[in-house]
């Protein structure tokens, strides 16, 4: 079984706990607190995944730092994964949680690349379009690349849509350089050589 299938299991049964006890955002929102102490502190995420530690020390120490901080039944769960030896995965396991949450709760995410950063304004304007466009909550994650040097480059899972000003003027190039020139041009070029050879 390969760790992505591991992980997507283990996040579904996050999934059901948190259904069943304090909520799907109150689980969102702990499982984010303890990926963010491991990404903060490595060594904290070093204490966790080395095999040279023992399981009852690390358990002891998930329960000094997170009771009553995250949810009972979410604080077990990290201790299986530690039973389990499945720490390591704690990463993967709190992405596919956020997937199956944002499915549930009909949201998608958008990668949008601009030339130039947007405001307050424009950002909510930004998100209302691209919902209406996909007929879902859009939670767009925008980055700034000015080498696209206009126009917009969307990313949404398998799915993408480039109207960058960059892949434009590519595209006519590659028009250009395809275009086969009018037979006009050859008869024009083929008088004009004849007219220079009478007057010389």
């Amino acid at each position: 079984m390969t760790n992505e299938t591991i992980a997507r299991n283990y996040a579904a049964t996050l999934f059901e706990l948190a259904r069943r006890h304090e909520g799907l955002d109150t689980f969102a929102r702990g499982m984010d607190t303890v990926l963010g102490l491991m990404d903060e502190n490595p060594g904290f995420k070093l204490f966790l995944e080395t095999p040279r530690i023992a399981e009852r020390e690390k358990q002891a120490v998930l329960e000094k730092v997170f009771r009553g901080v995250l949810p009972d039944p979410l604080l077990s769960f990290l201790k299986v994964t530690i039973h389990k030896r499945r720490q390591r995965l704690l990463g993967m396991i709190g992405e596919e949680f956020r997937a199956l949450l944002d499915e549930h709760l009909g949201r998608i995410h958008v990668i949008v690349t601009l030339a130039r950063g947007l405001d307050s304004a424009a950002m909510e304007e930004l998100t209302g379009k691209l919902s209406a466009l996909l007929g879902r909550e859009a939670i767009p994650h925008v980055r700034v690349k000015p080498a696209i040097l206009g126009g917009v480059h969307l990313k949404t899972g398998d799915t993408v849509y480039d109207g960058t000003l960059r892949r434009r003027i590519k595209e006519l190039r590659r028009q250009l350089v395809n275009a086969p020139l009018p037979s006009t041009a050859f008869r024009a070029g083929e008088k004009g050589r004849g007219e220079r050879e009478i007057t010389s």
